[in-house]
Formats: structure tokens, sequence, C-alpha cells
């Protein structure tokens, strides 16, 4: 019974991937994709934590801690997920869907990435409220760039958004 709908979001996640990427500007997107992309590659998340340590230093000591402890509960359940569930990327299962770029693991589900800068976009929401709607937006973009890119589906990018706010919120609750 479970695997009637698992089937049906999986062909809507193929028919959305290739509705996303079976176009002639698909190669221009991607340039612009790649950079958004790398925002959320985890360099940046250190620059931030360490701007606001030096420029905010209790504010930056609170928001680091919440990071630290926030990556320590995604980044196992991320890694246990990905290779308990085994799920194909979607260049692998259609010639029609290129992959530009060359993923750093074998699995989608769920989209790294996308956890990681969903639990950015929550703690920056949390601890500096003016800035939400652009985290959230930027998280947005960071998951949407992994769909265009080729490397995730919808559903691997909404999984890993889940996973990144529920554990930054577990953290928030934690050090609060």
């Amino acid at each position: 019974m479970l695997l009637q709908p698992i089937a049906r979001i999986a062909q809507f996640d193929l028919n959305f991937s290739i509705l996303c990427l079976d176009h002639r500007f698909s190669i221009e997107v991607a340039k612009v994709c790649r950079w958004i992309s790398r925002t959320g590659d985890g360099p940046l998340y250190v620059v931030l934590a360490m701007a606001l340590l030096w420029l905010r230093p209790t504010l930056g000591w609170s928001f680091l801690c919440a990071g630290l402890l926030a990556f320590a509960i995604e980044l196992p359940i991320y890694w246990l997920t990905k290779n308990a569930v085994r799920r194909r990327r979607p260049a692998e299962l259609t010639r029609v869907i290129p992959a530009f770029i060359t993923p750093s693991d074998r699995y989608s589900l769920p989209s790294g990435h996308s956890a990681a800068a969903m639990v950015m976009a929550t703690l920056i929401a949390y601890f500096f409220p003016a800035f939400a709607v652009v985290a959230l937006l930027w998280a947005m973009a960071v998951g949407l760039s992994r769909i265009l890119l080729g490397v995730h589906f919808l559903s691997d990018v909404i999984v890993g958004m889940l996973l990144g706010a529920a554990s930054a919120n577990a953290a928030l609750l934690m050090v609060s």
C-alpha cells in the first residue's frame, strides 16, 4: 500500500526534473546555479559564524553553539538516511536529465545542501529576525539550484529542508 504513494512521488519528481532541465537554456541556468549552490557548500557558514563572534561576541557565541549543535543533529541523520534509502540521482535514471556538476556523494535523498542551508536560514531567522525572509529565500535558492544542476529531485530538497529546519529548531530548544 505504501509503495503506490512512493511511486507517485518518484514519478512526479522525475517529471518535474525533466520539466526543469529539458530546455535550451539549461546550460545558462546551470552557470548561475553553480554559484548559488556553492554558497551552500559550508565555508560561508564558518565565515558568518566567525564574523558574528568578532562583531557581536555574546550573540555570535550563542549563534555558534546553536549552529554546532544543529549540525551535530542534522549530519548523522542526513548520512544515515542517505545510506539507508540509497535513492539514485536524477541523471542516473534517464538520459534526458543532465548533471551539470559531480555530486560529493552517491545518493540523492535527502539533499545535504538543502538541509545545511535550512539550518543556517533557521538560525539566522531566530537570531536576526530582520533577515529571516532573505535567509529563507537564499535557502530555497540553494535547494532549487540543486534541482537545476540535475543532482537532486524536488522531494530530496523538501526532505533536506525539513531535516535542516527540524535540526535547527531542536538545537534552539536545547540551548534556550
